[in-house]
């Protein structure tokens, strides 16, 4: 019996030997698990193995749907939590930048000229019966392009936006054409001779470029070339200061004279002999022939002596003569 109990007693310390020594153990095996010994590697961490699809992700409960596919981005991953959800792209296209400053209209470019300073002919005459008729061109038609027309020119060509040049291009000429008539066989002559009927023209004044004064008549002539270009009246010296007949040549032009001996007025004033001159008269355009000058050739018709005077140049020929 008292051997039966030492046994027992053996057997139970040996159990409890067995015991301790098998909890230090394994005290030491996870010690060296987690520490690495010293110039030793790590262990690559061991890696989790996702849940089944359906499957419970926590305490609560809940179940997850199925995991991402490997190396495909997370789309409710953000880089930044508070940034703004990226706007969804669309078809239209952007509205074009604006600018204050206004669109320039490109300017135009003149034509080539078909009629300009120096041509004469019909279709000079016409131009200027049409620029007559729209109030451009109060001259006589004579059918000379000079500066009187080339000056009517440029006033439509501003008036219409037009490529201001005092020259006729196609785009001048178009616009005139729509608004005039075709110009009577009057307009195209008859303006050019106003008032008194000239006599005959005198020799003397066929050839050159010639003021040809007659007498006779009371008229002027302004005559190139045996083309008669422009007729006004005039009206000459009393009996006390006439006016000298001959041939004569401008010799002096003052575009506002005023007489030093009679204190007068004397516009556009075209000296041929001393001290007389064809020039405008005002005297002469209020009384008419009631009057008379100091031995000048008066003019009474405002725009044809100032279209006149400057087609005169000094040194054209004067011939003061009775038809």
């Amino acid at each position: 019996m008292r051997f039966f109990r030492r046994l027992m007693l053996v057997a139970v310390v040996t159990a409890l030997v067995a015991a301790v020594s098998y909890g230090v153990g394994s005290a030491s095996l996870h010690s060296a698990a987690d520490e690495p010994a010293s110039g030793g590697s790590t262990l690559p961490p061991a890696t989790a193995t996702p849940s089944p699809a359906g499957t419970s992700d926590g305490p609560t409960g809940g179940t997850t749907g199925p995991a991402p596919s490997a190396g495909e981005p997370d789309p409710s991953y953000s880089a930044d939590p508070t940034a703004p959800p990226t706007s969804e792209p669309t078809d239209e296209p952007a509205s074009p930048a604006t600018s204050d400053s206004p669109t320039r209209a490109p300017e135009l470019e003149p034509g080539p000229a078909l009629l300009a300073a120096g041509d004469e002919g019909p279709g000079v005459r016409e131009l200027q019966a049409r620029l007559a008729q729209i109030d451009w061109f109060n001259a006589g038609v004579t059918g000379y392009y000079g500066e009187v027309t080339t000056a009517a020119v440029r006033g439509f060509q501003a008036k219409r936006e037009i490529p201001v040049t005092g020259e006729v291009d196609r785009r001048t000429l178009d616009r005139l054409e729509a608004m005039t008539t075709e110009p009577t066989d009057a307009e195209l002559h008859g303006a050019a001779t106003t008032g008194n009927a000239p006599g005959p023209l005198d020799a003397r004044c066929r050839t050159g470029r010639v003021l040809c004064v007659d007498k006779s008549s009371n008229t002027l002539r302004w005559v190139v070339g045996g083309d008669v270009r422009l007729t006004v009246d005039v009206r000459f010296g009393g009996a006390a200061t006439p006016t000298r007949e001959g041939v004569f040549s401008v010799f002096s032009k003052s575009r506002d004279h005023v007489s030093s001996l009679y204190d007068t007025s004397m516009p556009f004033a075209m000296f041929f002999s001393g001290g007389q001159a064809v020039h405008y008269s005002p005297d002469f355009a209020a009384v008419g022939y009631a009057g008379a000058s100091h031995g000048c050739v008066n003019v009474r018709d405002y725009d044809k002596i100032a279209w006149l005077y400057d087609q005169v140049a000094i040194g054209d020929k004067v011939v003061v003569y009775w038809s």
